[in-house]
């Protein structure tokens, strides 16, 4: 008997992803899951489920796991290069050779899972991000974005957690036919009362499978899923990192900051936004 916390896949998929069991309905034999590495909630029926060994979860949690690190290294390959092109920049600015210090955009990130939240915590500081992290459900959101906004003052927004489609083969223009789409599209829009500037507050929202056109259309700057499938628990780190490293006198290249993700562009887009990088000078000595 399936319950919660038990490791399954799902065989209709051909076992393409681990999920953990959130909730089970003995009645209707039906459990609610949640992606190991996806930001996906879904059901399934219990003859449908098949149980993941700890050998098979090892060797699919290794594979993901060398996703990511290879993701993180062109990331700080790339901001390598970039450090030099910034200190040129700073010398041309200011005429002359000055210790400059360096202001990336500030993060402020809601999520949905705390598991995930804390994993992209601790990738914000691996970055060099400054960010402030809150995990809440999703439909608590748009409530709690202006308390939190008027505190954190973030260059960067990130609303995100799980989300899917709740009858395969649906209509997938109807917002309704989501989990949480419409919660991530009430949570923008109170931002961008809150912000109206595109270039002021940058917002990235959705999760697997989420309503990309509303969420563009309410007013994010960067939102899943053009292609509705699944997407990393680490892309909107990912996207964020982009944003606060590229400077403000720059737009910032939406084929490179989707291309930077480990998803893609069928996963992930947006349009054009500026960066949130400033340098200035001099560096206090205390």
């Amino acid at each position: 008997m399936w319950k919660p916390g038990d490791v399954v896949a799902r065989q209709s998929y051909g076992k393409d992803v681990c999920f953990v069991i959130v909730e089970v309905d003995e009645e209707a034999r039906v459990a609610v899951l949640k992606g190991v590495d996806v930001r996906l909630i879904a059901d399934a029926p219990f003859d449908d489920l098949v149980a993941v060994s700890e050998e098979e979860l090892r060797t699919y949690l290794s594979d993901e796991s060398r996703a990511e690190k290879e993701s993180l290294q062109l990331v700080r390959r790339r901001r390598e290069v970039e450090a030099d092109k910034l200190r040129m920049r700073a010398e041309m600015k200011f005429r002359q050779t000055h210790d400059f210090f360096e202001r990336p955009g500030r993060v402020l990130h809601l999520d949905g899972d705390g598991t995930y939240l804390n994993k992209c915590l601790q990738a914000y500081r691996d970055l060099g991000i400054p960010a402030e992290g809150r995990h809440m459900p999703e439909s608590h959101m748009a409530d709690a974005l202006p308390e939190l906004l008027d505190r954190h003052q973030p260059d960067i927004l990130i609303l995100t957690g799980h989300d899917g489609l709740l009858r395969k083969g649906q209509d997938l223009a109807n917002v309704f036919n989501y989990r949480n789409s419409e919660h991530f599209i009430r949570a923008v829009r109170v931002a961008r009362r809150w912000e109206r500037s595109l270039d002021d507050l940058i917002i990235f929202a959705g999760a697997c499978q989420s309503h990309y056109e509303g969420l563009l259309e309410a007013g994010a700057n960067f939102a899943s899923s053009p292609h509705r499938i699944l997407i990393h628990a680490l892309d909107p780190v990912l996207i964020a990192e982009k944003i606060a490293y590229t400077p403000i006198n720059q737009t910032v290249n939406i084929f490179d900051v989707v291309r930077s993700t480990i998803t893609g562009t069928d996963g992930l887009g947006g349009i054009e936004s500026r960066g949130k990088y400033r340098i200035g000078l001099p560096r206090s000595p205390y």
